[in-house]
């Protein structure tokens, strides 16, 4: 078994397609290895800045030998069949086998040498390379057939054992040199074989392995702070980016004029992220410090003083242009600058920026004015402090005084109308991703209510799967009514959602708005059906990824009318709780055994008898006359659990009514007696959930 070595050098791969490059060389190689029935032993590739390198090890010297076998035409088919089958085959008749009055062609394909498959798959794998971005350079690039690649490609090493793998593509042809760090070491390296590449490229340092770059730069970087009495911010984003900027990482603490901590840390550590691949550090009481780590590409003979100090003169440049940003804006009240939104257009059928403002700020008026978000303790914040919770307790407590739902829907209108003022800021314009949180900044400088602040700075939330769900009330008030209100006015001119494509991110608003509801334990009936019909399919994609079984969303979801997310979502809970049970698993089989007999026998004219036939009747009938009405009023209650307790007290009696009767009783009367008892015991079960839709 031999390795082999395959080096692409080129100028600088942008940090952000590394990932994508390895994934892809390995893609290709594989495809490449396993059409000609190679394999190999063990694969790793790397990337630096100017290089993807891939070592295969443990390959054959050939391809195997193998025998082909094709069916042709009958023997008693037309010549012209015969034919054909020779001319596809490449063999005379004579050296076909008749089996049975059919003819069958047996092609023996000697193995290949494994250094012929690789010549051939690396001008195949370069050419086939796909790029988010490719270009062309040289005299050659004026025809559409010149080679594509992501920067000039400028060498190709392939080393199959010791031996140099003969290939070209585009003019450049494989061979033994590389070369090493473009500053320390410029020159060409001869390479010998795979086992010596990363050691000979980390003597003219260039450290190949991207996951060892990573690591040095993740401990150098915390270990620059942890010398100055700081701690590192971490950023395994950055982290990543870093190691597929350089070739020979060197982190390097520097430090910032203090003046600058006046300016939001956010918009510093963007500030240092983004536009200089900074990490920040902060202090021993958790704040932000004036301090930064850079990543270098060399050993500084200065010990990276210089290169320190260059990179805090432009960092101080960009935090300047940061403050300039921070002060203009705090010229202006919020309200000042929500003024220009009326000269932002939301989407040409919905009006501009300031007429969504004003749609939302009604809305969240009306969600406090009409009870669903109250100045109560959220549920989250109750259950957090140990109060127990349970679906009944879910719904709002008494409605709050006058005066502090006034005051409440005061502060939720106020809060709406400043949201999306901080759009037509400087920094927000510099910084997108700063929107909501500056706009909690500015709030808060201005001297507005800290609830108004929080409002506005959180009132996207929750973005992701994983954000904090708002649990204060004038925050929540502005929350749903932003994102009921995008989803209400895409619904009314036709923009849903189709299939994969969502331009309006209405999946997303619709997860957060069920997010806010359910952990907050609001009640809010969805009157729309379009809607509603929206927001059922996007909880059952929550709750299936959530780990709840998608049979008994859909059995709770099958009742249908159901317009409140928080009610439904605590009977299919429920309803998983009461099927892990012994219970549940045999109530559901009597269930089910009830279902098919009704469906079998159809309708049932003659007249049923009057009283039970049998013990085991009556103790069913008894069973149904308390269990039916007590699962309704819990149900009507929300006591969900208690209404599968009720459930659960039919199950022995229906065991007991199988094993005791015959159901298809000759006599019509007793016949038509025991079903209709079926029947009141699946219409009792579907009280609560369609128990046709569980599997098991």
């Amino acid at each position: 078994m031999t390795d082999f070595l395959l080096e692409l050098r080129s100028e600088e791969i942008p940090a952000r397609m590394q990932a994508g490059a390895r994934a892809e060389l390995e893609k290709l190689f594989r495809a490449q290895l396993s059409a000609a029935g190679l394999e190999a032993a063990d694969l790793t590739i790397w990337s630096t800045p100017r290089r993807l390198a891939l070592i295969a090890k443990g390959l054959p010297e050939a391809t195997a030998a193998v025998s082909e076998e094709l069916k042709g035409p009958r023997s008693s088919a037309p010549p012209q069949a015969l034919e054909g089958f020779l001319r596809k085959t490449g063999l005379t008749q004579d050296q076909l086998e008749d089996r049975d009055g059919v003819y069958f062609a047996v092609i023996d394909k000697p193995g290949r040498a494994t250094a012929d498959v690789l010549a051939e798959a690396i001008p195949a794998i370069v050419r086939a390379f796909a790029w988010p971005k490719s270009m062309r350079w040289g005299k050659e690039s004026a025809s559409s057939e010149s080679l594509r690649w992501v920067r000039p490609l400028s060498g190709i090493v392939a080393i199959f054992g010791e031996e140099l793998i003969a290939c070209e593509v585009s003019g450049i042809s494989a061979g033994f040199a590389t070369r090493g760090h473009r500053f320390h070491c410029p020159g060409e390296i001869t390479i010998g074989s795979a086992s010596d590449y990363a050691e000979k490229l980390r003597a003219c340092h260039v450290i190949v392995d991207h996951e060892e770059r990573q690591s040095i730069i993740r401990d150098g970087a915390a270990k620059s702070a942890a010398d100055a009495g700081l701690t590192l911010v971490e950023d395994e984003g950055l982290v990543i980016e870093n190691a597929g900027l350089t070739e020979w990482p060197v982190p390097l603490l520097g430090r910032f004029d203090e003046a600058f901590l006046e300016v939001p840390p956010e918009v510093i550590q963007l500030t240092a992220r983004v536009n200089q691949k900074y990490f920040v550090v902060n202090d021993a009481a958790g704040k932000l410090a004036n301090g930064f780590v850079c990543t270098a590409n060399i050993d500084a003979v200065d010990g990276g003083a210089e290169i320190v100090a260059g990179n805090r003169k432009v960092l101080a440049a960009r935090l300047s242009d940061a403050r300039f940003f921070w002060e203009q804006d705090q010229k202006k009240t919020l309200a000042q600058h929500a003024e220009k939104l009326a000269n932002i257009t939301f989407h040409e059928k919905l009006g501009t920026v300031a007429d969504k403002v004003e749609r939302v700020a009604k809305l969240a008026r009306w969600l406090v004015e009409e009870g669903v978000v109250t100045d109560r303790t959220p549920a989250k914040a109750r259950a957090q402090s140990g109060t127990e919770q349970t679906a009944a307790s879910s719904s709002p407590g008494p409605r709050p005084s006058p005066g502090n739902t006034e005051e409440l829907a005061d502060q939720a209108e106020l809060a709406a109308r400043l949201a999306k003022a901080d759009l037509v800021t400087e920094m927000v314009g510099e910084f997108p991703e700063l929107q909501g949180l500056m706009g909690g900044y500015y709030a808060r400088a201005e001297g507005l209510p800290d609830d108004v602040a929080n409002a506005i700075r959180d009132h996207y939330k929750p973005v992701g799967q994983g954000d904090d769900v708002p649990t204060a009330p004038v925050t929540v008030a502005v929350a749903l009514a932003d994102k009921l209100d995008t989803l209400r006015s895409f619904f009314s001119i036709d923009e849903k959602p189709t299939g994969s494509k969502d331009p309006f991110a209405l999946r997303r608003a619709a997860l957060g708005v069920i997010r806010t509801l359910t952990e907050n334990g609001l009640r809010f009936a969805v009157a729309d059906g379009d809607l509603l019909d929206f927001f059922a399919d996007r909880l059952k994609v929550q709750q299936r990824e959530a780990g709840v079984r998608h049979d008994l969303i859909d059995a709770v979801f099958a009742l249908g009318g159901e317009d409140d997310l928080v009610r439904l979502l605590a009977r299919v809970n429920a309803l998983q709780a009461f099927m892990a049970t012994e219970d549940g698993t045999n109530l559901l089989a009597g269930y089910k055994r009830a279902a098919n007999i009704l469906k079998q026998a159809g309708e049932v004219s003659a007249a049923a008898a009057s009283t039970p036939p049998t013990d085991a009747d009556a103790i069913l009938l008894k069973a149904l006359d308390a269990a039916e009405p007590a699962a309704s009023a819990a149900v009507a209650d929300e006591r969900f659990t208690d209404a599968m307790a009720a459930l659960a007290s039919l199950r022995a009696p229906i065991d007991a009514f199988f094993d005791g009767v015959m159901v298809n009783d000759a006599d019509e009367a007793i016949r038509a007696y025991r079903l209709g008892l079926l029947a009141r015991f699946t219409g009792a079960v579907h009280g609560v959930a369609d128990f046709s839709k569980i599997e098991g």
